[in-house]
């Protein structure tokens, strides 16, 4: 047994006990303690098939020497919070995930962990866990789902938003919820799920490849067993998760994301795990390497194609080799090896040409997936600032036609995402307009994502394409069009977004990395007349009463930081 295990049953011999009052033998007692902590749970289908993978995790343990003891919190889905409250709910359960898997390690002093999930929350929960307890930790991305047919995902969100308009029948509703989650795993686009598994692998958390591996292939279960036998190898090195994240391997896992055109969500949870870390990562940081590192992936909804060809593809692995003249190749990682060291063994090994049959099997090739450097064009992602973002705002111009980077149209002003909503479907916005969403940001009511708002958008031929979005909430990762989100400080706290009147011209400069009110009542304004404008305003402007609210939602909008700085609970 570890030192560290000795240490505790020497202070309290009652820990035997409870062991043996379970299913631990005699032996068990004496063997290294790992724990498994897994998302799984009946709560949507990319924690559904966890519960295999914690098996597999145990079996690499058991076969390596340790004694593994499994453990589960399961996460939520955005999709079950679509349409009402409980979509404020979604960011709040980030923190209570990583809140209750630092309690089961901390409790209990085990030696290693390896923690096992799959979607948007729940990866940086519990990347989030693992930078608090800085112990021997392996992370398990849970995979992909297959994709819909025509390698589509899910259109539901366009769909109901044309439903309600009368422009398609109940039955394409009923095709589409019959095939658009055809397996268990994430879903089949570069949205915040498959991004964070992305981010995990960047990060040197996971095994080499392991993200985005379909959920349906045996390959996902080998990951598994393998990463429970690398959590006892690293206790042996005393290589903790402190080791791995670090800051150089952070700039490594933006470059990787900005190479991906990975979901804005990223520039909410990496900085939300530095923090864990007891560092602030800026979000200028990202900004910076979005102007040097080639977008090179065709994935939705960013590209063509799904997550699982990526995979075939050769997946993170690829990416990286790409662009490794990019990224510091001695940071450390899970396998107990560099960077450089495990990419030098996947392509001595063939591992990425494994999988390029798969491809083969849908007539494509690894280029019609991964894009030259020398091809592509830079960046994925830009840090808009100005006086109506003055801590800045997100866009995901790669998501987004270039003939709206620069835009300027009068405000649509909105406090909630459903009047938005309901704005768009009853006609009641026009091409040029610039939605503004508000009072929708972590403190306003949980940070809730505007997937609705958004699809409607794109499904309405009239606006797709000549409509802006400006938000101080979030997105989804499946977001597309000139979406701008983030927008800190946010109206809760009285940011200059509350400010803004039905009306003002705003303008959005992706080149120029700005979002600006450039007018007031529909006239051009210069700067300083609208300062003293907002000013004005800013005296007649009363702040939320939020004194109502209670639980862990009350907890969370009372103590959330913005979303620029990662909103974790301060």
């Amino acid at each position: 047994m570890s030192q560290k295990c000795h240490f505790a049953r020497d202070l309290w011999s009652q820990l035997d006990a409870l062991r043996l009052g379970m299913n631990y033998s005699i032996e068990d007692t004496e063997k290294p303690q790992v724990l498994i902590d897994d998302c799984f749970g009946e709560s949507h289908p990319g924690s559904f098939h966890l519960e295999k993978l914690g098996y597999e995790a145990m079996l690499g343990v058991h076969e390596t020497g340790g004694r593994a003891v499994r453990h589960h919190v399961t996460d939520i889905c955005d999709g079950w919070g679509q349409g009402h409250d409980g979509m404020n709910f979604i960011l709040a359960s980030r923190e209570a995930i990583a809140n209750m898997v630092e309690l089961h390690a901390s409790v209990v002093p085990y030696d290693a962990a390896v923690l096992i999930s799959s979607c948007d929350k729940s990866v940086p929960a519990h990347l989030i866990a693992a930078a608090r307890l800085d112990m021997p930790i392996v992370h398990v991305p849970g995979g992909s789902m297959r994709p819909a047919p025509n390698m589509t995902t899910s259109d539901l969100g366009g769909a109901t938003a044309q439903f309600k308009k009368g422009e398609i029948g109940a039955d394409v509703i009923s095709h589409l919820q019959r095939c658009g989650c055809p397996t268990a795993g994430a879903c089949q686009f570069m949205g915040t799920a498959s991004t964070m598994q992305c981010m995990s692998e960047a990060l040197g958390m996971a095994l080499p490849g392991s993200a985005l591996a379909p959920s349906t292939m045996s390959e996902i279960a080998r990951y598994a067993r393998t990463a429970g036998q690398y959590a006892l190898k690293l206790a042996e090195r005393g290589i903790t998760s402190g080791k791995i994240l670090t800051k150089a391997a952070f700039e490594n896992a933006i470059k990787v994301h900005a190479a991906i055109s990975g979901s804005t969500n990223a520039l909410i949870h990496l900085p939300a795990i530095a923090h864990a870390l007891g560092w602030e990562l800026s979000p200028d940081v990202f900004d910076r390497i979005n102007h040097e590192i080639p977008y090179l992936t065709n994935v939705q909804p960013s590209g063509r194609y799904v997550t699982e060809l990526l995979w075939f593809a050769g997946g993170i692995p690829m990416v990286q080799w790409m662009i490794r003249d990019h990224l510091d190749l001695n940071v450390m990682t899970v396998t107990g090896r560099t960077l450089g060291e495990n990419l030098d063994i996947l392509k001595a090994s063939g591992f990425f040409e494994n999988n390029l049959g798969y491809l083969a099997n849908f007539q494509l090739k690894r280029e019609d997936l991964i894009r030259d450097p020398d091809k592509s064009r830079i960046g994925a992602i830009a840090v808009l600032k100005g006086n109506i973002a003055p801590e800045g705002a997100v866009i995901k111009y790669s998501a987004c036609s270039p003939s709206m980077h620069r835009h300027t149209g009068p405000a649509k002003v909105f406090n909630s995402e459903e009047a938005a909503q309901e704005a768009i479907i009853a006609n009641k916005i026009n091409p040029g307009d610039v939605i503004v969403i508000r009072y929708e940001g972590p403190r306003g009511s949980g940070a809730p994502e505007m997937l609705m708002t958004t699809d409607a958008i794109v499904f309405d031929k009239r606006l797709n394409g000549s409509v802006a979005l400006v938000t101080d909430g979030r997105f989804s990762g499946a977001t597309h069009g000139p979406c701008i989100g983030h927008v800190s400080p946010e109206a809760a706290d009285g940011g200059p977004i509350a400010l803004i009147e039905d009306g003002d011209l705003i303008e959005l400069d992706v080149a120029a990395r700005r979002l600006t009110l450039v007018g007031l009542a529909g006239r051009k304004a210069d700067e300083k007349e609208i300062a003293a404008a907002l000013a004005r305003r800013k005296t007649g402007w009363t702040p939320p009463d939020l004194s109502s609210r209670k639980g862990v939602f009350g907890q969370y909008t009372r103590q959330a930081a913005s979303l620029m700085a990662g909103a974790y609970i301060r």
